[in-house]
């Protein structure tokens, strides 16, 4: 059934080409969106593309992370410094720092006479100092000429504004109510669309294939505390610039804006589709062995090898020494004068596709001819996971042939491993006790303190993993700073909440050297579709105790379900083996769910490290090359209030996988979690070995969307 998801996303794939813009690519404006000056455009940027933008405007300073997440739905988040004596922000006198995101969908494609038609939202999750509505258009009336108008609501409303058209709906829509809030965090939907509306509009001109001219209308009169704070003396609505494509991936801009204001502006954009190291790489795989003709030399297909007393060790050697030219661990093998199951365990690739094809290629240059059909099992920390069964033939038929990813796709079956009989497996001797370990660098990155909105630090980790038998892990990490300033933090909590995050600082401060993590996890399949982790000790870096964890997962289905139960203690801020006066149990159930086209969605339900209760959503789209974006929002029993700054707990989750930077196979990631602030409520212990995590990527539906890897 699943396998029509291949064809599903393909059809999808094409509609979304075909509703690719024309004319020239857009450029970001000031709030770091696709737009002209100061205003926004209708029009998208590429599929899945993450822009990067820096831009001075008077006393602002605006920081903005936009991401394209569907061809049409883009979102942005922001982080705005504003330097100016007016201003105090606890205890940095003269300097206002603001978050807050943005929005826009593109609802109208553009046609030969129809412009695109984009609404959109800023500052929809923030204070509000931003806050804007807007509709707008777009036209490319030349190859290299495209025209924007729109009109907005809020801070895009103030400049010759007019009474709201949408008053016709009743007439509260003619006022707009005050909505700054100065913790910021909530959906000030009274306000949206609501007020003094006004147009803006605009012209962007592609001189040559680097130049690009922009002239623009604006709608924002900059009046209101914050526009005036801003250090924009508004003289006239009209802004003008220019932005300058220096490599494929960069452009610089600047701008004189509103008759008093010059304006600079960076912007950085890479797109995970497009990686940056060529993919040819990896080493080349093994070709197929191809078996003589049965009918020209029926000698070569003879059975009498398996009474052989010398083939158990002969397949076994052949085994580990073909798998182990790809990179991937032989764990165990059964067989018959016609089939072999082989159990491999896989430190090598990042997509599960491509060490499957790797396996099934290398083991037909070590197996008797007669050996027709190959079962493929993965194994995870000692769980094997599924099974994936080939006819050799089809592997001899499409190695090279057009179009064999989906004809081997096809023709594979997929299914639990545990559904497999296992009696008779040879297990390998010297798969165990297994030892892995490295000594390399680390960087930690520390975002949005108020005293220091960036931090970073690098230094070097020693992490090891010992599996003395399958499914029983002791691992651990060890860190030691080498140069940085995440340990100057000093800005002492406030929050009235235990202070399971909010105290980050401490943590930065006396834990060098410290233990990151230190545990023993037992990991074991009790049944199909079941998976299960028992996991103890040092578990993350402020928490110790005891998690344990089931998971129902059928490797044919989208749907996924778990159960998580722990009891913690907090660690002492050195991060060594010493313990605080505060333990706290937690747990969560929760359902995830694997879309089309990359998505993924999860739900968490249950109570949370400060004791509180409530739920988590997380969004996360991850892309063929294994690059995953996502965000996520907690809300629980704790009111916005006692949570304190930023309302609720919500943020941006980015995976960049290191295969995607280097072009050679890789497991190693890198993961950043971009909080818009740190606090206590919604907390979550930071797991490494979660199920899902672990065992997803091996089941159908991800196989499906990455099984064009197979033959690479």
């Amino acid at each position: 059934m699943l396998k029509r998801g291949l064809i599903t996303s393909c059809v999808t794939a094409l509609a979304f080409q075909a509703n690719a813009q024309d004319g020239v690519a857009p450029t970001y404006n000031l709030y770091g969106t696709t737009g002209l000056i100061d205003m926004p455009s209708a029009q998208s940027a590429a599929d899945g593309e993450l822009a990067f933008a820096f831009s001075k405007i008077g006393h602002q300073q605006r920081n903005t992370l936009t991401f394209q997440i569907t061809p049409r739905f883009s979102g942005s988040f922001r982080y705005t410094v504003t330097k100016d004596d007016g201003f105090s922000d606890g205890d940095n006198i003269g300097i206002n720092f603001d978050r807050s995101f943005d929005l826009q969908y593109r609802f109208v494609d553009e046609g030969k006479y129809r412009p695109a038609i984009s609404v959109g939202f800023r500052d929809i999750l923030g204070t509000g100092q931003y806050g804007s509505e807007y509709f707008v258009a777009t036209k490319n009336v030349l190859p290299t000429v495209r025209v924007t108008g729109g009109i907005g609501w809020g801070r895009m409303g103030t400049y010759n504004g007019f009474t709201n058209p949408l008053a016709i709906f009743g007439d509260s829509f003619k006022t707009r109510p005050s909505g700054y809030d100065e913790q910021g965090g909530e959906f000030n939907s009274g306000q949206w669309f609501k007020g003094n509306a006004a147009f803006f509009g605009g012209v962007e001109w592609r001189a040559n294939e680097k130049l690009s001219l922009k002239a623009e209308y604006s709608s924002d009169a900059y009046t209101g505390f914050y526009g005036e704070r801003s250090g924009i003396e508004h003289k006239s609505p009209f802004n003008f610039g220019l932005d300058y494509k220096v490599t494929e991936n960069a452009h610089l801009a600047a701008y004189y804006a509103y008759g008093s204001t010059f304006a600079l502006q960076f912007n950085y954009a890479v797109n995970p589709k497009n990686p940056p190291a060529p993919s040819g790489y990896d080493n080349a795989p093994t070709p197929v062995l191809v078996r003589p003709s049965r009918a020209t030399n029926p000698k070569a297909w003879t059975t009498g090898w398996i009474s052989n007393p010398e083939t158990p060790n002969a397949l076994e050697a052949n085994m580990k020494r073909a798998l182990g030219t790809e990179g991937l661990e032989l764990e165990g093998f059964k067989y018959t004068k016609t089939s072999i199951v082989i159990h491999y365990r896989n430190n090598t690739y990042w997509t599960e596709a491509q060490a499957i094809g790797r396996a099934a290629r290398a083991a037909t240059r070590g197996l008797p001819n007669s050996v027709e059909t190959l079962t493929l099992v993965p194994v995870v920390n000692g769980m094997a996971t599924t099974a994936v069964t080939l006819n050799r033939t089809d592997m001899e038929n499409l190695e090279n042939v057009p179009d064999a990813s989906w004809k081997s796709y096809v023709r594979a079956n997929i299914q639990d491993a545990a559904l497999l009989n296992n009696d008779g497996i040879r297990d390998i001797e010297d798969a165990y006790p297994n030892l892995t370990w490295g000594l390399g660098p680390y960087m930690d990155i520390g975002l949005f303190d108020p005293s220091a909105p960036f931090r970073m630090e690098i230094g070097a980790e020693l992490s090891g993993t010992y599996e003395p038998s399958p499914g029983v892990l002791l691992s651990g990490a060890l860190r030691k700073r080498v140069v940085g300033n995440l340990d100057d933090a000093d800005r002492p909590s406030d929050s009235t909440l235990p202070h399971v995050r909010s105290d980050y600082g401490l943590y930065d401060k006396y834990g060098d050297p410290g233990i990151t993590y230190l545990t023993a996890e037992y990991f074991r399949r009790p049944g199909p579709s079941l998976y299960t982790r028992v996991s103890a000790g040092l578990l993350e870096e402020m928490f110790a105790g005891v998690s344990g964890e089931i998971l129902w997962k059928p490797t044919d289905s989208r749907l996924a379900m778990g159960l998580e139960m722990n009891y913690t203690y907090q660690r002492n801020y050195d991060q060594l083996f010493g313990m605080l006066d505060y333990s706290v149990a937690t747990g969560h159930a929760s359902a995830y769910y694997t879309f089309a086209n990359g998505f993924y969605g999860q739900v968490d339900v249950g109570r949370y490290l400060a004791g509180d209760v409530g739920g988590t959503l997380s969004v996360a789209r991850e892309f063929n090359n294994g690059w995953k974006i996502g965000a996520y929002a907690t809300l629980t029993d704790v009111s916005s209030e006692d949570f304190g700054e930023g309302s609720f707990d919500k943020g941006i989750t980015l995976e960049i996988p290191l295969f995607w930077a280097l072009g050679r196979p890789n497991k190693t990631s890198q993961e950043i979690v971009i909080q818009p602030i740190s606090r206590d409520g919604g907390a979550r212990l930071n797991l490494s070995n979660r199920l899902f995590g672990l065992v997803s990527n091996q089941s159908e539906p991800y196989l499906s969307s990455q099984w064009a890897r197979f033959w690479r």
